[in-house]
């Protein structure tokens, strides 16, 4: 009887963390200019509090099924919610963007541990049947938070400062502890396996160098050698993961899993598309507020349009892939993408807001469909021993394309900036990133050639 009482709760203490987790990815791009002003930056240079928070999920989320085997569930997803607490409190008492940027880094650290290890708690919780149900419960919140981010950060920014986007945030990761400590089991991992940590290290590196050598195009104002020297380590850091992990017992991913023709050109898709797309939550909310002149509360109601038309368009995607296969549909989704981020160049103050609206949601309902689709094929064919490390793995490719592509975006801006001569208001350089960013979202289509109609591999 105590068991199936702790049941209920656990599910909703899963859900605000994961809420808090996807909130926190969005609140802070309606509120970059503003923070910027307060710190004196250029607000180009604010790309580094988006990609710090991105950048860290992304190592972590490996590690984290590892650390809740070896310390449990519960204390587990405790330390995550204390780590993201502190690093919220830190990001609200910054002063430079060093300062906030490396909060940040810590505040993803505690982020990227909330999902995987609450799902791995259901997970234990909750027998296969009523499994899917539970899971389904909690990711509604999850959707929620792109919906309020953009314009809760925006209201923050105005009625307060920037800093409570981060204040709001302490009180609640305090009570998640408490909730934890009384209703989500103890529960450990019955298989010990040693941790990957060399493994680990080449993967953070090549993670870690890559973002950077993307950053020195822009914000770092590296020089090109330097850049160059980035990019290399990072390729060889990866490369040398490829051939370590062929030979250790037990490595974080396994070489094997790349055999599944949809997991690889899944994951490649995955990761080529949010190239050009990742940085439209960075790039917009700056042409609105730096360049159009719109207030944070504006900026922040222009984007709704955005995740309302993506939580309704998910169920459409199942209809047109069964009808379609996922070859055609993310061939031709990922062209319609690339069109419309292309359409943002028209953005102006005289835009009818009628048209604006439309231009949002016909954005954000492609995109979704777009992430249901891609995210489908990479686990669709991956057998029950497969799927942790596949889902690992595919969130942690998304986390890293997020920095990626807001790390293009910027440098594309900075590009431009240089060529057109403009100061950070220049709409003619805002416009030429989005023509740029289409055309390389376009371009990524190129990656699903690879599949047949019905989603398998083309054998050649």
């Amino acid at each position: 009887m105590t068991e199936r009482l702790h049941r209920e709760p656990l599910l909703w203490l899963v859900a605000i963390g994961f809420f808090m987790q996807t909130l926190d990815a969005t609140v802070v791009n309606t509120a970059l200019p503003a923070m910027a002003v307060s710190l004196g930056e250029r607000p180009l240079a604010m790309q580094s509090v988006v990609i710090a928070y991105t950048l860290s999920m992304a190592l972590l989320i490996p590690a984290s099924g590892w650390i809740a085997d070896r310390f449990g569930t519960r204390a587990t997803y405790t330390g995550a919610l204390l780590l993201f607490g502190l690093a919220s409190a830190l990001c609200a008492l910054s002063t430079s963007l060093p300062a906030l940027a490396a909060a940040r880094l810590l505040q993803g650290c505690g982020g990227a541990m909330l999902l995987p290890v609450g799902r791995l708690a259901v997970l234990r919780a909750f027998p296969p049947p009523r499994f899917l149900g539970a899971m389904s419960f909690v990711t509604i919140p999850g959707l929620v938070g792109p919906l309020v981010g953009p314009l809760l950060g925006g209201w923050l920014v105005v009625i307060a400062s920037w800093h409570w986007i981060f204040w709001i945030n302490v009180p609640i990761a305090l009570l998640g502890c408490l909730a934890t400590w009384r209703y989500m089991p103890a529960s450990a991992g019955a298989r010990r396996v040693p941790f990957d940590a060399p493994g680990f290290m080449l993967i953070g590196v090549g993670m870690a160098a890559v973002t950077l050598s993307l950053q020195g195009l822009s914000e770092l104002h590296l020089p090109g050698l330097v850049v160059a020297a980035l990019g290399a380590v990072g390729v060889v850091a990866f490369i040398t993961y490829w051939h370590y992990s062929r030979r250790v017992v037990a490595p974080l991913f396994t070489p094997a899993i790349f055999n599944v023709p949809s997991f690889s050109i899944g994951l490649a898709g995955n990761l080529a598309t949010r190239l050009g797309s990742g940085g439209m939550p960075f790039l917009v909310p700056l042409t609105l507020q730096v360049a159009l002149g719109y207030s944070p509360v504006r900026s922040g109601l222009a984007l709704v349009p955005v995740a309302l038309a993506a939580m309704t368009a998910k169920r459409t995607v199942v209809l047109l892939i069964t009808r379609l296969g996922f070859r055609r549909v993310l061939i031709g989704n990922t062209v319609l993408i690339g069109a419309i981020i292309a359409t943002f160049a028209f953005l102006s103050a005289a835009e009818p807001p009628a048209i604006q609206v439309l231009q949002f949601a016909l954005y954000g309902a492609a995109n979704s469909m777009q992430f249901s689709a891609m995210n489908s094929l990479v686990l669709k064919d991956l057998g029950p021993a497969q799927t942790g490390e596949g889902n690992a793995m595919l969130s942690m490719t998304q986390m890293l394309a997020m920095g990626l592509g807001v790390a293009v975006g910027a440098a594309l801006l900075g590009v431009f900036l240089r060529l057109t001569g403009g100061q950070p208001a220049d709409l003619a350089a805002f416009r030429l990133t989005f023509v740029a960013l289409g055309a390389l979202t376009a371009l990524s289509a190129v990656v699903y050639r690879r599949l047949e109609d019905d989603g398998e591999s083309t054998r050649n």
